[in-house]
């Protein structure tokens, strides 16, 4: 039986939108940093332009990690084709990616300029002072982390992005990632309100008023029915479907616990309070539940956490958790920082792993929170 052949994602459609920003997230490796690469190489020999290559962390920068960036278009002969033979390869020095010619595995001839340069966010102070007027095309890959983003990460980039196009209007901005965590920043900030219900497949496209600015954000797919790769990772893990399909990677969190006492005599929520993080309002309650008053030894006190699908009060007297500084007395930022006795009593059921949730959406939401206040 004949073999489908494989095909990779396609640059072409996102840049027919015209926008300054194009968000391509979607599952691993199906093309996204190749295509963009490819083109933006293309790009460089038509008319010159260089391009930026942006990541998170430094060390994803550092040796072999840089170096091996263009080694798929290397082992495709794609550089040579380019070039017409004058180079096949590529030469990392100083953050810098220069055309060689390597013959009888040595470095015969090389380009005196770069045509792309590699940028850590973490490293953003140091390139304040350089100017990069040949640069009309940047690529920010892996934007989308399950780890911990930096503080104010948004307008880190942002800055970042002001050094390279400084008074132009000609830079083309890719950012590229895949799908393992809805709840970024990013998404907040740039207003993607959309994102997190757009279809597989799909390219939306986001304006901001007179501005002229555009942002074209697409769920890329992976052009194949079926991978033959997917029979690795067919267990029954939900972490996995980002794998095999491009869903959002989630996790599985502990489930309200209700073979505790499933008929009580007493049930009872001890305190309420809300945390609101990227929009989204959980409510989480301190539940005690035991077979009756008296018998304390059967007492079961834990965390619940669950959607709030109405707005909080504007006179609400719980404790309200939000990213936003707010002079009210009950709203706080941090639940890690705790002042006060009541805080402190909810920090400890994290401690003691008595947290539940009504499902693991709300896992993830509580997940990122706690991430976020860590940072």
């Amino acid at each position: 039986m004949a073999r489908e052949k494989i095909k990779y994602w396609d640059i072409f459609p996102i840049l027919s939108k015209k926008a300054q920003y194009n968000i391509i997230f979607g599952e691993r490796s199906n093309g996204k940093t190749y295509g963009t690469l490819a083109y933006c190489l293309e790009e460089y020999f038509k008319n010159g332009d260089e391009f930026a290559y942006i990541r998170r962390w430094d060390e994803d920068l550092v040796g072999k990690k840089g170096e091996s960036l263009f080694n798929g278009l290397i082992a495709n002969g794609v550089i040579k084709k380019l070039s017409k033979g004058k180079f096949n390869t590529v030469i990392y020095k100083s953050r810098a990616y220069y055309l060689a010619l390597m013959e009888d595995g040595k470095v015969t001839s090389q380009e005196d300029k770069p045509f792309a340069y590699a940028f850590a966010l973490t490293q953003h102070e140091h390139y304040k002072s350089n100017s990069y007027p040949r640069i009309r095309k940047i690529i920010f890959d892996e934007f989308l982390t399950r780890g911990a983003y930096l503080p104010d990460e948004f307008i880190i980039f942002q800055n970042v992005l002001s050094t390279l196009i400084r008074l132009r209007d000609d830079v083309i901005i890719f950012m590229l990632g895949n799908t393992v965590n809805k709840y970024s920043p990013y998404i907040k900030e740039m207003g993607l309100y959309r994102i997190q219900k757009q279809e597989k497949g799909t390219i939306d496209t986001y304006r901001f008023g007179e501005s002229g600015l555009t942002v074209a954000v697409e769920y890329s797919d992976f052009p194949v029915k079926q991978k033959r790769s997917n029979i690795y990772f067919a267990f029954n893990n939900p972490r996995l479907n980002m794998i095999k399909n491009g869903s959002w990677e989630i996790d599985i969190y502990p489930h309200y616990p209700r073979d505790i006492y499933t008929a009580p005599d007493f049930n009872e929520i001890l305190y309420t309070f809300f945390i609101v993080f990227e929009g989204q309002i959980i409510e989480g309650n301190v539940i005690s539940k035991s077979k009756n008053r008296e018998d304390k030894k059967q007492e079961a006190i834990f965390l619940f956490f669950h959607p709030k699908t109405t707005p909080i009060k504007k006179d609400n007297e719980y404790l309200v958790y939000q990213q936003d500084a707010n002079p009210l007395p009950n709203y706080r930022r941090k639940i890690t920082k705790q002042t006060n006795a009541l805080e402190r009593r909810i920090a400890r059921f994290f401690a003691k792993d008595k947290v539940f949730y009504s499902d693991n959406e709300t896992g993830e939401v509580i997940r990122n929170y706690l991430i976020w206040c860590k940072s």
